[in-house]
C-alpha cells in the first residue's frame, strides 16, 4: 500500500500544487522499491505452504499491487534510456544543440505537406490543435502560426506547442514545435506529440 500512495502521490500531488516537480518525481523511486519489496515478500511468503493456506488472497493482492506500483517508474525509467536527453523537438530542427541527437533518435519528425493554400491549411492546422486538447494561446493566422500549451496526463507537466503554417510550391507546409519547460529529458513525449499532431493533420 506503501508503494501504490507514493506512486499515486507523485502525479496528483503535483497536478494540485501540492509540492514541485523534484518531489513528485522523487516519489517514483520509492514507489519501486517498496513495490519490488513487497513483491519479493509476498513470492517469499506464497513458498511457505502454511502462510499461503492461511493468506493466499492477501498475498496474492500483496504481489499484485507491489509489481503494479513497481513496473509504471521502471517503464518510465525504460522509456528515458531508449531515448536521449533532449527535451525540444522541431520539425525544422529550430534547436542546433539538439540537431544531431534528433536526427538519430526520431527520422520520422518532419515537416508535412499539405496541398491546400496556406488560408486552409492553417484552419485545418488549429482545428487539429484544438482536436489534441492543447491550451490555445495565441492564433495569428496572417503569420500562420499557433501558439499552444499542452500538459501531460500523469504530472501535469506544461509543454510549450508552436505550429507554423506556411506557402509551399505544392501548396503549404506545417511545422510543428514541441518543448517541455522542465527537465532535461523528455522521455520521447515531444516527439509523440509531434507525430500524433501530424497523423491528425494527413
Amino acid at each position: 500500500m506503501l508503494a501504490a500512495a507514493a506512486l499515486l502521490l507523485s502525479g496528483p500531488g503535483m497536478r494540485l500544487g501540492l509540492w514541485s516537480y523534484r518531489v513528485g518525481l522523487a516519489f517514483l523511486p520509492a514507489a519501486t522499491v517498496a513495490g519490488l519489496a513487497a513483491a519479493a515478500l509476498a513470492i517469499a511468503a506464497l513458498c511457505i505452504p502454511a502462510v499461503r493456506k492461511a493468506n493466499f488472497p492477501w498475498l496474492l493482492a500483496a504481489l499484485a499491487i507491489g509489481a503494479g506500483s513497481a513496473a509504471v517508474p521502471l517503464e518510465f525509467l525504460r522509456q528515458a534510456r531508449s531515448v536521449p536527453p533532449i527535451n525540444d523537438i522541431s520539425t525544422d530542427l529550430a534547436n542546433p544543440a539538439f540537431a544531431e541527437q534528433q536526427r538519430k533518435a526520431y527520422p520520422d519528425i518532419q515537416p508535412l505537406e499539405l496541398a491546400e493554400d496556406p488560408a486552409a491549411a492553417y484552419s485545418r492546422a488549429l482545428a487539429a490543435a484544438e482536436a489534441m486538447g492543447w491550451e490555445i494561446v495565441r492564433k495569428d493566422p496572417a503569420a500562420g502560426r499557433i501558439e499552444a500549451v499542452a500538459t501531460t496526463a500523469w504530472f501535469g507537466f506544461k509543454d510549450d506547442v508552436l505550429v507554423r503554417v506556411t506557402p509551399a510550391a505544392r501548396g503549404s507546409r506545417v511545422d510543428i514545435r514541441s518543448h517541455s519547460r522542465v527537465g532535461r529529458s523528455d522521455i520521447g513525449t515531444n516527439a509523440r506529440r509531434i507525430r500524433a499532431y501530424l497523423q491528425h493533420l494527413k
